[in-house]
């Protein structure tokens, strides 16, 4: 019946460790499955991809090895031909998309803001990255200083 509800995919359904389970739901349902928070380097989800248990994948850079884990990540789900998401840290997550062959969605939120001095923006739906070096944030010090009593 959920094939019915027009969703765009189905993230993390189940227990994320059961890959027999999202492998037979990936065969059965026609609407896409993603999963991938919580792949712990990029050979987990590469198990998880020749087990055919997703259709999407979106690593967590905490859980997949950070900036090199994701590369190698994105190199595997490149060579699948698999679209790749990203799961929070979006201020980094959106220069790794710039480098992914099958660069999917960037998963936004705005919840660093407060406490960046000059925080990314988004307009008219794309998220403007700044020119600069890096990544291109720093700290708003003072904001910071009033969130540490």
């Amino acid at each position: 019946m959920i094939d019915d509800c027009d969703l765009a995919w189905i993230e993390e359904p189940i227990l994320y460790d059961n890959i027999d389970g999202h492998a037979q739901l990936a065969a059965e349902l026609k609407t896409p499955l993603q999963i991938g928070e919580n792949f712990y380097g990029p050979r987990e989800m590469h198990k998880a991809l020749q087990r055919k248990a997703c259709d999407l994948v979106m690593p967590d850079f905490m859980r997949i090895g950070g900036v090199t884990g994701w590369m190698r990540a994105a190199a595997i789900a490149g060579a699948a031909g698999i679209p790749v998401s990203t799961h929070l840290y979006p201020e980094v997550a959106a220069h790794m998309m710039r480098v992914t062959e099958t660069a999917h969605w960037l998963e936004w939120q705005d919840w660093a803001d407060p406490i960046l001095l000059r925080p990314y923006r988004v307009k008219d739906g794309c998220l403007e990255i700044p020119d600069v070096p890096g990544v291109g944030l720093a700290w708003n010090e003072d904001a910071v200083k009033a969130h540490l009593a």
